[in-house]
């Protein structure tokens, strides 16, 4: 039979309260009671019901990480680097996907404050800041920037996009494309916002070379064919992540166009996959590791009540140029 606290408390001599005050170290307790009762609880071999324990203290020692899009790669590495973390950190994480439906984020949510979570480190696109700080526990969110308010993580998306177009000038592309990412997501908006403030003033910029890629590989590769059929002098392609990039090169690929001898292309976060692809893709590296390992420290300090020094922190972004853009020309 597996034994209780009732039982530990009879058998050492005192009442459930103090055997409870002695686990949860919490409150006064004699130092020759709190003995004897360490020592039952070792002959008894008890353990205490963690269940029973998360909703007494009202805490679980439990992270909830909710993302996006589980299949893009740039999540279960962030993912990787929070559960590093929090597990040193003696925390247990639960990962959600919310395929960026706001339906399935508030269902989680709901849940989650069901179960006494901790904290939640949230990507997401959708949920307003109302309802994050009416939940009553340390939200910290990644790669969205959405309120000042709430501690976030993020990287320097527009002057990585900026970084990227000129480079692309740089080894002599005539004509830049780009390939844009949802339109609500602010990361996206970004970037795109970054191609523009480098190439609106050439004087062959057209709004034709922007065309939607939905950060999907497919959707990427569809548009690029469609767009390369009617622009035959497009030579560079920014794509706003790595995924649309392979697009693009797939695209590339079927339409029988050099890569990168006649045409060059970069992608944005710097996925490991951006390094399995043939040829390599040149990109611009999020830290993603980073990211999520700064995340969950800082969520894991506002459960313990520290003091945060910067509670918005925007990182620097790196050119890892790779064999999908040509060299500079001497």
């Amino acid at each position: 039979m597996v034994p209780t606290i009732k039982d530990v408390a009879k058998k050492a001599g005192v009442s459930v309260a103090t055997v409870s005050r002695v686990l949860n170290k919490s409150g006064y307790v004699n130092a020759k009671t709190e003995k004897r009762v360490l020592l039952v609880i070792k002959e008894l071999n008890y353990t205490p019901n963690a269940v029973a324990r998360s909703l007494f203290k009202k805490q679980s020692k439990t992270i909830a990480l909710i993302v996006p899009d589980i299949t893009n790669p740039f999540f279960p590495e962030l993912a990787r680097a929070v559960e590093d973390v929090t597990s040193k950190a003696q925390f247990t994480l639960i990962q959600c996907n919310s395929d960026e439906q706001i339906e399935k984020e508030l269902q989680y949510l709901e849940i989650l404050k069901q179960k006494y979570i901790d904290g939640i480190i949230l990507v997401s696109n959708s949920m307003d800041v109302k309802t994050l700080k009416a939940l009553n526990v340390p939200v910290v969110l990644i790669d969205r920037p959405n309120e000042p308010s709430i501690p976030t993580i993020t990287a320097k998306n527009r002057e990585g996009a900026q970084l990227a177009v000129r480079y692309l000038l740089s080894i002599g592309c005539k004509k830049i494309a780009h390939i844009k990412g949802p339109a609500h997501v602010v990361t996206a908006k970004h970037r795109y916002e970054g191609y523009l403030d480098v190439v609106k003033s050439e004087p062959w910029f057209s709004s034709e070379l922007i065309i939607e890629g939905q950060y999907q590989v497919n959707i990427a590769m569809e548009e690029t064919i469609r767009l390369l059929h009617e622009r035959q002098d497009i030579d560079g392609i920014f794509a706003g992540n790595d995924l649309m990039a392979i697009g693009a090169l797939k695209a590339a690929q079927k339409l029988g166009i050099n890569v990168p001898e006649e045409l060059s292309i970069i992608g944005f976060d710097g996925i490991s996959t951006s390094q399995m692809t043939s040829p390599e893709l040149t990109t611009v590296a999020q830290p993603i590791y980073n990211m999520g390992a700064m995340a969950a420290d800082k969520l894991i300090k506002m459960i313990q009540k520290q003091p945060l020094q910067m509670p918005y922190e925007e990182l620097d972004i790196s050119l890892v140029v790779r064999q999908t853009t040509r060299r500079e020309k001497e």
